[in-house]
């Protein structure tokens, strides 16, 4: 398999990650859509990594669904519950989780804009969100040393790409010192190999 793959994007570190508890080889191919020249419309009409070749040329993309592929394609180390409630609740936090990195990556394009095309009424609405869904966050997840049951799941590596974006691009939002409870969760994360590789270049 192959992941075409921009290494600031916090899609494709949720997959990096994944892929690496899971502990399936691929080859990491880096292409940005922002780049001239690249192919990532070539393989996903969307244009957006990242994006998973499959050994037989077929293409999946959109994080949620290779997630999805990835965990059923290789039984060890399940990371979403079969089926349930439980299930819903993992997916739940995914959605939660890409939801703030929407808003975070929609926030911080717009602040790049020129002056006069910036439109900071549309940056402070993704800002909302994005605070509105960490305190959601924060008050589900409690004291609960995990966003879902007592191990590791897909919904604390989604979680965790989104706190790790918000201070790539966002550093402004203090998430950290607002809702402890993320940060412990965060740094417990980020004591994992796959976190810490998968990091987002500094600049």
């Amino acid at each position: 398999m192959k992941l075409i793959a921009s290494l600031t994007s916090p899609y494709v570190r949720k997959i990096r990650i994944v892929l690496a508890e899971k502990k399936i080889d691929y080859d990491l191919v880096l292409d940005s859509p922002w780049e001239q020249g690249n192919r990532v419309a070539v393989l996903n009409p969307l244009g957006k990594v990242p994006v998973l070749v499959l050994d037989d040329e077929s293409t999946l993309f959109d994080s949620r669904v290779i997630a999805e592929y990835l965990d059923a394609v290789a039984p060890n180390n399940r990371l979403i519950p079969a089926s349930g409630r439980e299930r819903i609740s993992v997916k739940r936090w995914e959605a939660m989780a890409d939801g703030v990195l929407d808003a975070a990556v929609a926030a911080f394009l717009e602040s790049r804009r020129p002056d006069g095309e910036r439109s900071p009424s549309w940056i402070e609405r993704q800002r909302g969100k994005i605070n509105q869904t960490l305190q959601v966050m924060s008050g589900e997840l409690g004291e609960q040393p995990w966003c879902h049951g007592n191990s590791m799941s897909l919904a604390d590596i989604a979680v965790g790409c989104a706190l790790g974006y918000v201070s790539f691009r966002l550093g402004d939002i203090r998430w950290n010192e607002q809702y402890p409870n993320l940060a412990h969760l965060y740094e417990k994360l980020m004591q994992r190999p796959a976190f810490v590789e998968t990091a987002p270049p500094p600049g």
